[in-house]
């Protein structure tokens, strides 16, 4: 019986699982007061909810890593302020993001996030560690085909140049 194979989390932490969890919440407390500035302006109802879910996860995302930091006697990253509700027709019209705007840099940020959470997944030694960024894995892939149905339903989407199949 090895010293790292009892109850994992009993198990210390290594340094890129130290820096991969604390940079998860530091990224993610950026995501949830973007999101939050992004939630201003937009307009389509459908975006506002998806945006909303996305603020929500994120929160719930960050208290979970955090707890683990705390419980490792990790310091945690400083929190921004949380963003003020804004009007829409107050934000001038050259001064707004659209919402294919929006919505294409959250669908970057779902494939960012989805390679941040495989990446943990593949250096962490403790396995509940790597559960629980597999979970967080299969919730940002479900939320990301969310986003893709809802920019192809409100022709957002913009597609590369698409190659027709040969027809030999």
């Amino acid at each position: 019986m090895g010293i790292l194979s009892g109850n994992p989390q009993d198990e210390p932490m290594h340094y890129g699982e130290v820096y991969g969890t604390w940079l998860a919440v530091i990224t993610g407390k950026a995501m949830v007061v973007a999101y939050q500035t992004l939630l201003n302006h937009a307009g389509d109802k459908d975006l506002k909810n998806l945006i909303q879910e996305a603020i929500d996860k994120g929160k719930q995302d960050i208290t979970t890593i955090e707890n683990l930091l705390k419980e490792n006697g990790v310091g945690l990253p400083p929190t921004p302020p949380e963003r003020p509700e804004a009007d829409l027709e107050a934000i001038p019209t050259g001064a707004r993001f659209m919402d294919n705007e929006i919505a294409a840099k959250m669908s970057a940020d779902v494939a960012a996030g989805l390679i941040a959470d495989s990446q943990m997944i593949g250096q962490c030694i403790r396995e509940d560690l790597a559960a629980l960024f597999g979970t967080m894995h299969t919730q940002k892939a479900a939320f990301g085909a969310k986003l893709l149905r809802l920019n192809k339903e409100k022709g957002w989407l913009v597609p590369p140049p698409l190659h027709p199949a040969s027809t030999d």
